[in-house]
């Protein structure tokens, strides 16, 4: 195992003069590539005519089994980021970083061979579970590190970590297409080849990003900063155990606020390449709908910066806030923009809706860092992840078999998707509710001086 030392945590502490602005590069170079899932939509239409070509064969895959490649890796995501949390926590961002890029990759091979023998049990376990591994892991493997680096300002820590898993379909959606226009012949549609060729170019990335990746030495804190003195209404400076935040109320009003927000935004980002050409047939193309997609993935992106930098000074419990009240009333309008055939409409809603999705994302470290101190803020975020899995299934299933069911029973294309709009609202609604019962942590759960301690001792033994 020793040729692997370089993987352990005590190799990655980071020497003096070591500039803190080198783990944000280190961060985006994981989370640009594993932000790809956010443009897997633009494969499901030419994954639907692999045999047919042209249009879809009898044998070929439907869009609802399609959709199902997309709803597995999320799930894996959130299980795998529960699981491993503490493993990453406790075991370094590089050692992390370095697992999630041999997983990514290896999914995208596997996914390969699966479009090669056409085969979609074998996508589901290279993209869906082994990819969802690597998502999760990855996902998690600099926000903690990033926290600690800037303790000064911890909602836009968490959005530098987390922008680049918005921003990848940007770099992603219009590549893909682009590989797949290179590689498609009148016979044959190159979806195997761009897969192997994105496994090897994510691989790559990701072990510079994890190469370059340091965590602060015991005791470092930035120039000139200094620690609260006493907590602030719903900011604590004690640390609760990781297992322990699974007791409070907070935690479960956390996940579902959540839940809840990630459902709404999940299922259009997962189909929003269909959904547009199918709303406006006659306005939007394929190419414009991957344009749309790499534009919603800019909006993810830097939402997860602005929204999580704007929590710094609002708090995070009225940032939710406006994404409850906000996404309500966007929602509602959507079906309108289409009735009227506004393009331009359709997409604003959904241009401020994928912000506050990713502002979602990026929040919710510094919230649960807000609640739980620092210590143990890794592995709890991995924890809660696991609202991620259940909305990764939620949304995509509302949108995709409502679309179904509407047009089976006769409801226009572009009329199929209204249903699905007003319930995300409702849902927003609950998430309102949810976010308006947290409060601070009680201090029973805190960590003891002298339990403090052992934890530390036996985390470094």
């Amino acid at each position: 195992m020793s040729m692997f030392s370089f993987l352990d945590r005590e190799h990655t502490v980071a020497k003096p003069g070591y500039s803190r602005w080198m783990v944000p590069p280190a961060a985006l170079c994981v989370h640009l590539c594993i932000g790809q899932a956010y443009a897997l939509s633009v494969f499901n239409l030419p994954m639907t005519k692999l045999v047919g070509i042209t249009e879809s064969a009898p044998e070929d895959w439907k869009l609802t089994q399609l959709g199902w490649i997309f709803s597995i890796a999320i799930f894996f995501l959130g299980v795998s980021s529960a699981v491993f949390g503490r493993w990453v926590e406790e075991g370094g961002p590089r050692r992390a970083m370095f697992t999630a890029a041999l997983c990514w990759a290896g999914g995208f091979f596997i996914s390969a061979i699966g479009i090669q023998i056409h085969n979609l049990w074998l996508i589901y376990l290279g993209y869906g579970v082994l990819g969802g591994i690597a998502l999760g892991i990855g996902y998690i493997s600099p926000v903690s590190t990033l926290i600690k680096w800037f303790p000064d300002r911890p909602g836009m820590a968490t959005g530098m970590a987390i922008m680049g898993f918005g921003g990848g379909a940007f770099i992603a959606a219009p590549l893909s297409v682009w590989l797949m226009n290179q590689f498609t012949t009148d016979t044959h549609i190159g979806v195997k080849e761009t897969f192997i060729v994105l496994g090897i170019v994510y691989l790559a990335f990701m072990l510079v990003g994890s190469a370059i990746v340091r965590v602060p030495a015991p005791g470092w804190a930035p120039k000139g900063y200094v620690a609260p003195a006493q907590s602030k209404k719903l900011i604590t400076t004690n640390n609760v155990y990781v297992y322990d935040a699974l007791k409070t109320p907070q935690f479960w009003l956390i996940w579902w606020v959540l839940c809840l927000n990630v459902t709404a935004g999940i299922g259009v980002l997962g189909q929003a390449s269909a959904m547009s050409q199918e709303m406006f047939p006659s306005q939007i193309t394929p190419i414009a709908a991957a344009g749309l997609v790499g534009l919603m993935s800019l909006f993810n992106m830097g939402g997860r910066f602005a929204w999580a930098s704007t929590s710094d000074f609002i708090g995070r419990k009225n940032t939710y806030f406006v994404f409850m009240v906000l996404g309500f009333v966007l929602y509602c309008t959507v079906p309108y923009t289409g009735s009227i055939g506004s393009v331009v409409g359709f997409v604003v809603c959904f241009l401020i809706i994928i912000s506050m999705y990713g502002g979602g994302f990026s929040t919710v470290p510094a919230y649960l860092r807000d609640m739980y101190g620092t210590r143990y803020v890794g592995a709890i975020h991995g924890l809660l992840l696991t609202a991620w899995s259940a909305a990764g299934i939620f949304g995509p299933v509302l949108v995709n078999y409502i679309r179904e069911y509407n047009v089976t029973h006769g409801v226009p294309k572009a009329q199929a998707y209204n249903t699905t709009m007003y319930i995300m609202a409702g849902l927003l609604v609950i998430g309102f509710i949810c976010n308006f019962f947290v409060k601070a942590v009680d201090k029973r759960h805190h960590m003891k001086e002298e339990a403090d301690g052992v934890a530390a001792a036996s985390a470094t033994a």
